[in-house]
Protein backbone atom coordinates (compact mmCIF):
# COMPACT_ATOMS: atom_id res chain seq x y z
CA UNK A 1 0.00 0.00 0.00
CA UNK A 2 2.56 2.17 0.94
CA UNK A 3 4.57 1.63 -2.32
CA UNK A 4 1.26 2.05 -4.37
CA UNK A 5 0.88 5.62 -2.56
CA UNK A 6 4.64 6.49 -3.40
CA UNK A 7 4.31 5.76 -6.88
CA UNK A 8 0.67 7.45 -7.61
CA UNK A 9 2.32 10.62 -5.49
CA UNK A 10 5.52 10.50 -8.37
CA UNK A 11 3.34 9.75 -10.86
CA UNK A 12 1.00 12.57 -9.86
CA UNK A 13 4.08 15.15 -9.91
CA UNK A 14 5.42 14.01 -13.71
CA UNK A 15 2.31 14.57 -14.52
CA UNK A 16 2.04 18.49 -13.06
CA UNK A 17 5.72 18.85 -13.98
CA UNK A 18 4.85 17.76 -17.71
CA UNK A 19 1.43 19.92 -17.69
CA UNK A 20 3.59 23.25 -16.59
CA UNK A 21 6.32 22.34 -19.54
CA UNK A 22 3.97 21.91 -22.23
CA UNK A 23 1.92 25.22 -20.95
CA UNK A 24 5.56 27.31 -20.79
CA UNK A 25 6.32 25.66 -24.05
CA UNK A 26 3.08 26.64 -26.32
CA UNK A 27 2.59 30.21 -24.72
CA UNK A 28 6.20 31.32 -24.56
CA UNK A 29 5.69 33.84 -27.06
CA UNK A 30 4.25 37.41 -27.90
CA UNK A 31 1.44 38.85 -30.59
CA UNK A 32 2.75 42.35 -32.14
CA UNK A 33 -0.62 44.08 -33.71
CA UNK A 34 0.13 46.88 -36.00
CA UNK A 35 -2.82 49.67 -35.33
CA UNK A 36 -3.19 51.40 -38.36
CA UNK A 37 -5.83 54.57 -37.04
CA UNK A 38 -4.08 54.76 -33.77
CA UNK A 39 -0.77 54.56 -35.35
CA UNK A 40 0.57 52.38 -32.38
CA UNK A 41 2.02 48.55 -31.70
CA UNK A 42 0.07 46.14 -29.07
CA UNK A 43 1.99 43.64 -27.15
CA UNK A 44 -0.05 40.63 -26.51
CA UNK A 45 1.31 38.07 -24.00
CA UNK A 46 0.79 34.62 -25.52
CA UNK A 47 0.17 32.93 -22.47
CA UNK A 48 -2.49 34.97 -20.99
CA UNK A 49 -3.87 36.43 -24.05
CA UNK A 50 -3.83 40.09 -22.62
CA UNK A 51 -1.94 42.78 -23.93
CA UNK A 52 0.93 43.99 -22.02
CA UNK A 53 2.37 47.06 -23.13
CA UNK A 54 1.09 49.74 -26.17
CA UNK A 55 3.95 51.94 -27.99
CA UNK A 56 3.87 54.59 -30.91
CA UNK A 57 4.87 53.60 -34.32
CA UNK A 58 4.30 56.35 -36.70
CA UNK A 59 1.53 56.92 -39.00
CA UNK A 60 -0.58 53.93 -40.61
CA UNK A 61 1.27 51.25 -39.49
CA UNK A 62 0.55 48.05 -41.42
CA UNK A 63 2.75 45.29 -42.49
CA UNK A 64 4.74 43.68 -39.43
CA UNK A 65 7.17 40.79 -39.45
CA UNK A 66 9.79 39.69 -37.79
CA UNK A 67 13.37 38.10 -38.64
CA UNK A 68 13.41 35.04 -38.20
CA UNK A 69 16.18 34.83 -35.21
CA UNK A 70 12.87 37.44 -33.57
CA UNK A 71 15.91 39.93 -32.71
CA UNK A 72 14.10 42.57 -34.39
CA UNK A 73 10.97 43.73 -36.10
CA UNK A 74 9.71 45.83 -38.73
CA UNK A 75 6.65 47.60 -39.87
CA UNK A 76 5.75 49.78 -42.74
CA UNK A 77 4.85 53.63 -42.06
CA UNK A 78 2.78 55.40 -44.67
CA UNK A 79 1.88 59.30 -44.62
CA UNK A 80 -0.40 58.88 -47.05
CA UNK A 81 -4.10 58.97 -46.47
CA UNK A 82 -6.73 56.50 -45.91
CA UNK A 83 -9.20 56.31 -48.74
CA UNK A 84 -10.94 54.15 -51.59
CA UNK A 85 -8.97 53.35 -54.54
CA UNK A 86 -10.09 56.43 -57.21
CA UNK A 87 -10.58 59.49 -55.18
CA UNK A 88 -9.09 62.57 -55.64
CA UNK A 89 -5.97 62.52 -54.12
CA UNK A 90 -5.52 66.62 -54.20
CA UNK A 91 -8.71 66.44 -51.32
CA UNK A 92 -6.12 64.69 -48.53
CA UNK A 93 -2.63 65.60 -49.52
CA UNK A 94 -0.06 62.79 -48.56
CA UNK A 95 3.04 63.27 -45.77
CA UNK A 96 5.76 61.62 -47.52
CA UNK A 97 7.90 62.27 -44.82
CA UNK A 98 5.98 59.57 -42.81
CA UNK A 99 7.29 57.04 -45.01
CA UNK A 100 9.15 54.70 -44.29
CA UNK A 101 10.35 50.90 -42.55
CA UNK A 102 10.08 51.23 -38.61
CA UNK A 103 13.06 49.27 -37.10
CA UNK A 104 11.31 48.34 -33.37
CA UNK A 105 13.75 46.43 -30.27
CA UNK A 106 11.14 43.55 -29.46
CA UNK A 107 12.41 43.77 -25.73
CA UNK A 108 12.96 47.16 -24.99
CA UNK A 109 9.12 47.49 -27.35
CA UNK A 110 10.03 50.77 -28.88
CA UNK A 111 10.74 52.35 -32.31
CA UNK A 112 14.52 52.72 -32.74
CA UNK A 113 14.98 53.88 -36.59
CA UNK A 114 12.93 54.67 -39.49
CA UNK A 115 14.11 53.86 -42.88
CA UNK A 116 13.13 55.94 -46.22
CA UNK A 117 12.08 53.19 -48.01
CA UNK A 118 10.65 54.62 -51.16
CA UNK A 119 6.55 55.65 -51.19
CA UNK A 120 3.21 54.13 -49.30
CA UNK A 121 4.93 50.70 -48.17
CA UNK A 122 2.07 48.45 -47.04
CA UNK A 123 3.17 44.71 -47.01
CA UNK A 124 6.45 42.64 -47.31
CA UNK A 125 7.96 39.81 -46.56
CA UNK A 126 11.47 39.06 -45.41
CA UNK A 127 14.24 36.93 -46.84
CA UNK A 128 14.80 33.07 -45.20
CA UNK A 129 18.17 34.30 -44.27
CA UNK A 130 16.99 37.54 -42.27
CA UNK A 131 18.83 39.78 -44.55
CA UNK A 132 16.54 41.73 -46.93
CA UNK A 133 13.01 43.03 -46.80
CA UNK A 134 10.93 43.07 -49.76
CA UNK A 135 8.71 45.96 -49.79
CA UNK A 136 5.19 46.66 -51.80
CA UNK A 137 5.01 50.45 -52.95
CA UNK A 138 1.40 50.52 -53.70
CA UNK A 139 1.78 54.23 -55.24
CA UNK A 140 4.71 53.22 -57.15
CA UNK A 141 3.95 50.06 -58.46
CA UNK A 142 7.25 48.43 -57.89
CA UNK A 143 8.92 46.39 -54.90
CA UNK A 144 11.77 47.51 -53.20
CA UNK A 145 14.42 45.27 -51.76
CA UNK A 146 16.36 46.46 -48.84
CA UNK A 147 18.97 45.46 -46.96
CA UNK A 148 18.25 45.34 -43.26
CA UNK A 149 21.68 45.83 -41.92
CA UNK A 150 22.06 48.83 -42.99
CA UNK A 151 18.58 50.37 -44.09
CA UNK A 152 19.62 50.93 -47.62
CA UNK A 153 17.99 50.14 -50.53
CA UNK A 154 19.35 47.45 -52.71
CA UNK A 155 17.19 47.55 -56.09
CA UNK A 156 13.84 48.40 -57.14
CA UNK A 157 11.91 45.89 -59.38
CA UNK A 158 8.77 47.59 -61.15
CA UNK A 159 5.33 45.45 -61.37
CA UNK A 160 1.63 46.77 -62.04
CA UNK A 161 -0.70 49.39 -60.52
CA UNK A 162 -1.15 48.83 -56.25
CA UNK A 163 1.37 45.99 -55.34
CA UNK A 164 -0.22 44.47 -52.11
CA UNK A 165 1.35 41.37 -51.00
CA UNK A 166 4.74 39.72 -50.58
CA UNK A 167 5.95 36.39 -49.96
CA UNK A 168 8.92 34.56 -50.71
CA UNK A 169 9.09 31.11 -51.64
CA UNK A 170 11.36 28.61 -49.21
CA UNK A 171 12.55 26.49 -51.54
CA UNK A 172 14.29 28.71 -54.23
CA UNK A 173 13.71 32.48 -52.48
CA UNK A 174 11.75 33.75 -55.66
CA UNK A 175 9.82 36.55 -54.33
CA UNK A 176 6.37 36.98 -55.47
CA UNK A 177 3.79 40.09 -55.38
CA UNK A 178 -0.20 40.37 -55.74
CA UNK A 179 -1.24 43.39 -57.75
CA UNK A 180 -4.68 44.41 -57.02
CA UNK A 181 -5.62 46.65 -60.26
CA UNK A 182 -4.90 44.39 -62.89
CA UNK A 183 -5.32 41.14 -61.03
CA UNK A 184 -1.62 40.04 -61.43
CA UNK A 185 1.06 38.48 -59.47
CA UNK A 186 4.67 38.96 -60.27
CA UNK A 187 7.63 36.59 -59.39
CA UNK A 188 10.99 38.00 -59.23
CA UNK A 189 14.28 36.63 -58.71
CA UNK A 190 15.67 39.17 -56.22
CA UNK A 191 19.38 38.22 -56.94
CA UNK A 192 18.82 39.25 -60.79
CA UNK A 193 16.83 41.58 -60.01
CA UNK A 194 13.90 41.48 -62.60
CA UNK A 195 10.74 39.83 -62.97
CA UNK A 196 10.80 36.34 -64.11
CA UNK A 197 7.29 35.41 -64.98
CA UNK A 198 3.32 37.59 -64.18
CA UNK A 199 0.64 35.37 -63.57
CA UNK A 200 -2.68 36.52 -64.19
CA UNK A 201 -5.28 35.59 -60.75
CA UNK A 202 -7.76 38.19 -61.64
CA UNK A 203 -10.14 38.92 -58.23
CA UNK A 204 -7.81 41.48 -56.89
CA UNK A 205 -5.53 39.29 -55.30
CA UNK A 206 -4.05 40.65 -51.61
CA UNK A 207 -1.81 38.12 -49.75
CA UNK A 208 0.21 35.63 -50.84
CA UNK A 209 1.87 31.88 -48.65
CA UNK A 210 3.60 29.02 -49.58
CA UNK A 211 3.92 25.50 -48.52
CA UNK A 212 6.70 24.85 -46.83
CA UNK A 213 8.57 23.02 -49.15
CA UNK A 214 7.60 26.21 -51.79
CA UNK A 215 5.58 23.94 -54.85
CA UNK A 216 2.49 25.82 -54.45
CA UNK A 217 1.67 29.39 -53.58
CA UNK A 218 -2.24 30.21 -52.37
CA UNK A 219 -3.08 33.64 -53.48
CA UNK A 220 -6.22 35.58 -51.45
CA UNK A 221 -8.25 37.10 -54.47
CA UNK A 222 -10.96 39.72 -52.23
CA UNK A 223 -13.29 40.30 -54.74
CA UNK A 224 -13.38 37.07 -56.45
CA UNK A 225 -13.96 34.98 -53.26
CA UNK A 226 -11.57 32.78 -54.12
CA UNK A 227 -8.01 31.41 -53.40
CA UNK A 228 -5.87 31.14 -56.35
CA UNK A 229 -3.32 28.05 -56.22
CA UNK A 230 -0.28 28.64 -58.38
CA UNK A 231 2.29 25.88 -59.49
CA UNK A 232 5.83 26.95 -58.26
CA UNK A 233 7.85 25.10 -60.81
CA UNK A 234 6.20 26.13 -63.98
CA UNK A 235 4.73 29.33 -62.69
CA UNK A 236 1.24 28.96 -63.81
CA UNK A 237 -2.53 28.86 -62.36
CA UNK A 238 -3.17 25.72 -61.48
CA UNK A 239 -7.06 26.03 -60.14
CA UNK A 240 -9.13 28.35 -58.12
CA UNK A 241 -10.20 27.36 -54.42
CA UNK A 242 -13.78 29.06 -54.25
CA UNK A 243 -14.91 30.05 -50.85
CA UNK A 244 -18.25 30.87 -49.24
CA UNK A 245 -20.87 32.99 -50.38
CA UNK A 246 -20.26 36.95 -48.53
CA UNK A 247 -16.62 36.11 -48.15
CA UNK A 248 -13.76 38.23 -49.12
CA UNK A 249 -10.36 36.52 -48.99
CA UNK A 250 -7.34 38.74 -47.43
CA UNK A 251 -4.85 37.43 -45.28
CA UNK A 252 -3.26 33.98 -45.26
CA UNK A 253 -1.49 32.40 -42.53
CA UNK A 254 0.15 28.16 -43.58
CA UNK A 255 0.30 25.91 -41.03
CA UNK A 256 3.90 24.58 -40.28
CA UNK A 257 3.14 21.20 -41.57
CA UNK A 258 1.59 22.80 -44.79
CA UNK A 259 -1.36 20.69 -44.54
CA UNK A 260 -3.81 23.91 -43.80
CA UNK A 261 -4.02 27.01 -45.05
CA UNK A 262 -5.98 29.90 -43.39
CA UNK A 263 -7.63 32.44 -45.21
CA UNK A 264 -8.94 35.65 -43.13
CA UNK A 265 -12.28 37.05 -44.93
CA UNK A 266 -12.33 40.61 -44.24
CA UNK A 267 -16.13 41.65 -43.69
CA UNK A 268 -17.11 38.09 -44.26
CA UNK A 269 -15.94 38.17 -40.32
CA UNK A 270 -14.52 34.91 -40.59
CA UNK A 271 -11.16 32.31 -41.13
CA UNK A 272 -11.20 30.06 -43.92
CA UNK A 273 -9.50 26.85 -43.20
CA UNK A 274 -7.97 25.03 -46.74
CA UNK A 275 -7.58 21.63 -46.72
CA UNK A 276 -4.43 21.86 -49.34
CA UNK A 277 -4.35 18.03 -50.09
CA UNK A 278 -7.57 18.56 -51.80
CA UNK A 279 -7.42 22.11 -51.91
CA UNK A 280 -10.94 22.46 -50.70
CA UNK A 281 -12.29 24.49 -47.82
CA UNK A 282 -12.62 22.68 -44.58
CA UNK A 283 -15.18 24.85 -42.29
CA UNK A 284 -14.97 28.66 -41.84
CA UNK A 285 -15.08 29.79 -38.33
CA UNK A 286 -16.55 32.76 -37.09
CA UNK A 287 -14.11 35.76 -35.84
CA UNK A 288 -14.16 39.31 -35.42
CA UNK A 289 -15.52 42.13 -37.74
CA UNK A 290 -13.53 42.70 -40.69
CA UNK A 291 -10.78 40.30 -40.18
CA UNK A 292 -7.41 40.98 -41.89
CA UNK A 293 -4.23 40.56 -40.62
CA UNK A 294 -3.76 37.07 -39.71
CA UNK A 295 -1.00 34.92 -37.90
CA UNK A 296 -0.48 31.44 -36.52
CA UNK A 297 1.67 31.34 -32.85
CA UNK A 298 4.58 29.53 -32.95
CA UNK A 299 3.52 26.00 -31.76
CA UNK A 300 0.82 26.35 -34.43
CA UNK A 301 -2.10 25.79 -31.61
CA UNK A 302 -3.64 29.13 -31.97
CA UNK A 303 -4.21 31.26 -34.89
CA UNK A 304 -4.41 35.13 -34.39
CA UNK A 305 -6.80 37.92 -36.74
CA UNK A 306 -6.70 41.43 -36.47
CA UNK A 307 -10.10 42.32 -36.55
CA UNK A 308 -10.17 45.78 -37.74
CA UNK A 309 -13.54 47.12 -37.76
CA UNK A 310 -14.21 46.24 -34.14
CA UNK A 311 -10.52 46.96 -32.70
CA UNK A 312 -9.93 43.68 -31.55
CA UNK A 313 -7.91 40.84 -32.11
CA UNK A 314 -9.26 36.96 -32.26
CA UNK A 315 -8.16 34.45 -30.58
CA UNK A 316 -8.68 30.97 -32.36
CA UNK A 317 -7.97 26.74 -30.69
CA UNK A 318 -7.03 25.56 -33.97
CA UNK A 319 -7.72 22.02 -32.67
CA UNK A 320 -11.85 22.65 -31.60
CA UNK A 321 -11.95 25.55 -34.92
CA UNK A 322 -13.35 27.38 -32.04
CA UNK A 323 -12.57 31.30 -31.38
CA UNK A 324 -11.43 31.46 -27.90
CA UNK A 325 -11.55 35.11 -26.98
CA UNK A 326 -11.69 39.33 -28.60
CA UNK A 327 -9.05 40.81 -27.01
CA UNK A 328 -8.90 44.77 -27.41
CA UNK A 329 -6.54 46.61 -28.92
CA UNK A 330 -5.71 49.66 -30.65
CA UNK A 331 -7.48 51.67 -33.49
CA UNK A 332 -7.83 49.65 -36.95
CA UNK A 333 -5.86 46.80 -35.95
CA UNK A 334 -4.14 45.44 -39.53
CA UNK A 335 -1.25 43.44 -39.33
CA UNK A 336 -0.11 40.35 -37.18
CA UNK A 337 3.18 39.36 -36.48
CA UNK A 338 4.32 36.57 -33.43
CA UNK A 339 7.91 36.16 -31.49
CA UNK A 340 9.05 33.79 -29.49
CA UNK A 341 10.56 35.10 -25.46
Amino acid sequence: MYASGVNAQFILCIFVASVLVVRAESADYFVYVSNERSGDISVIDGATDSVVATFKAGKRPRGIHATPDGKRLFVTLTGSPRMAPGLDETRAPADKAADGLGVIDPVERRLIDRWHVWSDPEQFAISKDGKFAYIANEDDASAVIVDLDSGQSRGKVKVSEEPEGVGVNPRNGEVYVTCEEKGEVFAIDPDQQHVVATIETGGRPRSIAFLPDGSRAYVACENGGYVAVIDAASRKLSSKIQLPTGTLPMGTAMARDGKELYVSTGRGNTVAVIDTENNAVATTIPVGNRAWGIALGPSGSKLYTANGASNDVSVVDVKSRKELRRIKVGDGPWGIATISK
